[in-house]
């Protein structure tokens, strides 16, 4: 019955919409590719999509639980955050969201 219940459990997103400084996406891909490789527990994948012709970004990033974000902000993801946080225009808009739905490609052989 665990692995029921487990299956109806859902995942949540922390989305963050932003925009870089002229020319410094490549930059803050950099960093956002090191904070994200500090997570451990709870992290379940993440995303970085840009804009074509851009610096405006958004980041996804799929978690078991809300609170698993907050036990992984460490002191190293904590200095790349800051090295990163000169690089927006404005700070990120933030929200987390309760993925209800999870549709992958079928297998192709």
């Amino acid at each position: 019955m665990s692995e029921f219940i487990d299956f109806l459990k859902h995942k949540y997103a922390y989305v963050a919409l932003g925009e870089f400084k002229p020319g410094k996406f490549p930059e803050a891909q950099k960093l956002y590719e090191q904070a994200v490789s500090t997570y451990t527990s709870g992290f379940k994948g993440a995303y970085l999509l840009q804009k074509p012709g851009t610096d405006e970004g958004i980041a996804i990033i799929l978690w078991d639980e809300i609170d698993s974000m907050e036990d992984n902000i460490s002191e190293a993801y904590q200095a790349i955050i800051n090295e990163m946080s000169h690089l927006f225009v404005k700070p990120p808009v933030t929200s987390f969201y309760e993925v209800n739905s999870q549709i992958t490609a079928a297998k192709s052989n």
